[in-house]
């Protein structure tokens, strides 16, 4: 009886072992999904110039700019989340478009066609090509919004560290991403498994510029609790708008919009 005891045990332990190599090796695939095209595919109801984006002398980022005057108006840079392509944001864009802003939206490297390996190091490297470039047509560091949606609000506060911006919009945001895995994989160590942990809650209190925090209380991929505790930790001047029948992508609707104007008109 023992000796099944054992036997089982240690079965038991190389199956989580596997597990955890498994998870180990094979996590970007699971946090990652360039190739998904979950959403809908809406017409484009705007006026844009495609562009690309030098990160490096192989990586070229595809990206939209819709120019309503780069040196005068302010740039709303879109960072997009973990999943799909830029026509996957076209009913955002529709209703962004209608604002006095300019924008930018490009895709990571990985996603739309874009060469390059997908890791949390590499889309910091995206974000701060893109500002960069921006800054090189005309925009002001100053003049520049910051906008993150999902994955890309984590990458929105690390660009709040590095650059003097007008203002970050967090659209359905996370703690970390270990707080996060931590609720799909509670048996697993993924403190220590993570490669790509994106530690927002650590670093949003140690930036001045204005935030504005949007979240779906129906949210069943990231919690709205998460976006409490970002809120609490945050500096002021700070603002929010939960909905209670929003889930992960929020909607574009009219009381979303009315909050979005409103925190891009307080801004200097």
């Amino acid at each position: 009886m023992i000796k099944y005891l054992i036997n089982f045990f240690l079965i038991v332990i190389a199956i989580y072992f596997f597990i955890l190599v498994f998870i180990y090796f094979y996590q970007r695939n699971l946090l990652y999904h360039p190739s998904e095209n979950n959403y809908l595919d809406d017409q484009i109801n705007f006026d844009y110039k495609e562009v690309y984006i030098p990160v490096t002398k192989k990586i070229n980022l595809k990206g939209w700019v819709i120019n309503k005057d780069l040196k005068n108006k302010k740039t709303l840079i879109f960072f997009h989340g973990n999943a799909g392509n830029l026509r996957n944001r076209i009913y955002k864009i529709n209703e962004l478009s209608k604002l006095d802003i300019n924008i930018l939206i490009f895709a990571w490297r990985g996603f739309s066609g874009n060469k390059g390996k997908v890791t949390e190091y590499g889309l910091y490297e995206d974000a701060k090509a893109s500002i960069n470039w921006l800054n090189e047509q005309g925009v002001d560091f100053e003049n520049i919004i910051l906008y993150g949606e999902s994955l890309g609000t984590g990458i929105a506060v690390e660009m709040g560290l590095n650059f003097n911006v007008a203002g970050i919009i967090l659209e359905s945001p996370y703690t970390s991403m270990v707080d996060t895995a931590k609720l799909y994989y509670p048996y697993l160590p993924v403190r220590f498994l993570l490669k790509d942990k994106y530690e927002t809650l650590k670093k949003i209190a140690k930036i001045n510029t204005p935030i504005l925090i949007m979240h779906g209380e129906k949210d069943k991929i990231v919690p709205i609790e998460m976006s409490y505790s970002l809120l609490e930790k945050a500096k002021e001047p700070k603002y929010f708008y939960f909905s209670q029948e929003d889930d992960h992508m929020m909607n574009y609707n009219a009381e979303l919009i009315k909050n979005l104007v409103k925190f891009i008109s307080k801004l200097r």
